[in-house]
């Protein structure tokens, strides 16, 4: 896995860290402030957060002697627009697949018709 889209969707297979990132959208937090609701060593949270910052989804700088975690969003714009591409590529087929099965089903409604009683033949 190598390119940047693998390891995004791969950093967020694992729950943890989605919550870490849910977490990360509302403000920037220490790793202190992450750890926190998980009962887990520091050293854990350290390993997510460096698979979450080799994705490309966070960076820590250095403000004193804190050294908060920052959600990187742009990250999201290249799993948006993947996700796009393939949304309407979806949508595309269903409205292939209504058009299709309309048509069945005025084929299907044609051939049921009987003609009216009263007619002249």
């Amino acid at each position: 896995m190598t390119d940047q889209l693998s390891r995004v969707f791969a950093a967020l297979a694992d729950p943890t860290r989605r919550d870490m990132v849910a977490r990360l959208t509302e403000a920037d937090h220490t790793v202190n402030d992450l750890a926190a609701p998980y009962d887990v060593s520091l050293q854990a949270v350290s390993k997510h957060l460096k698979v979450l910052e080799d994705a490309g989804l966070v960076t820590r700088t250095r403000e004193a002697q804190r050294r908060p975690v920052h959600l990187e969003a742009e990250v999201f714009d290249l799993m948006t627009k993947w996700i796009e591409r393939y949304r309407r590529q979806a949508e595309e087929r269903f409205a292939r697949l209504d058009a299709v099965l309309k048509q069945l089903q005025d084929d299907t409604t044609d051939t049921h018709t009987t003609p009216q009683e009263g007619t002249a033949s």
